[in-house]
């Protein structure tokens, strides 16, 4: 269990990902989940710094996806039309099948994928039994008490990542 909960990349924000660090990796497919990776809960609109850095990611040739545990609907469709990108709600992770199925739908291989998320017992163990690249960031935006509760029981595991990329130059 210990392993497959070890991120594989951790940055401080989704928006910190650049296209020639998935460029490096083989990535041609980056799967986002929504709340506190993309969005803050609170969050009503997409932030012009993540539309921006989306922009640039497509542009770079990588597929992006919203793949997400919320099955509010309203919220997860908002977010996916302005990245103007695909979706899939109530995904179930940490079960690796609704990305397998998604990867298989839009072409695409775990070898040239990858999962950005912020928890680890949801989405790092999603992707890491799905057989591809994990990547943890720092949640977007921390104003639930039980959330910051689970996020200081992931610490260890997130203090474990061997390539946290902010201590790179």
């Amino acid at each position: 269990m210990f392993s497959t909960a070890l991120p594989r990349y951790a940055f401080r924000d989704t928006t910190d990902i650049s296209p020639d660090f998935l460029k490096a990796l083989g990535v041609r497919f980056l799967m986002l989940d929504l709340d506190n990776t993309v969005a803050a809960y609170s969050e009503r609109r997409l932030a012009e710094d993540v539309s921006s850095w989306a922009a640039n990611i497509r542009d770079c040739g990588v597929g992006l996806f919203l793949i997400t545990n919320s099955m509010k609907k309203p919220r997860v469709d908002t977010f996916a039309e302005a990245l103007d990108i695909g979706f899939l709600k109530g995904a179930r992770k940490p079960s690796p099948k609704s990305l397998l199925q998604t990867m298989e739908s839009v072409g695409f291989l775990p070898g040239e994928s990858a999962l950005v998320g912020d928890q680890i017992f949801t989405d790092t163990i999603a992707a890491n039994r799905a057989g591809i690249i994990s990547i943890i960031v720092h949640p977007r935006r921390l104003m639930n008490p039980i959330l910051a509760l689970r996020y200081a029981v992931e610490t260890p595991f997130r203090a474990a990542c061997k390539n946290k990329m902010w201590d790179i130059t």
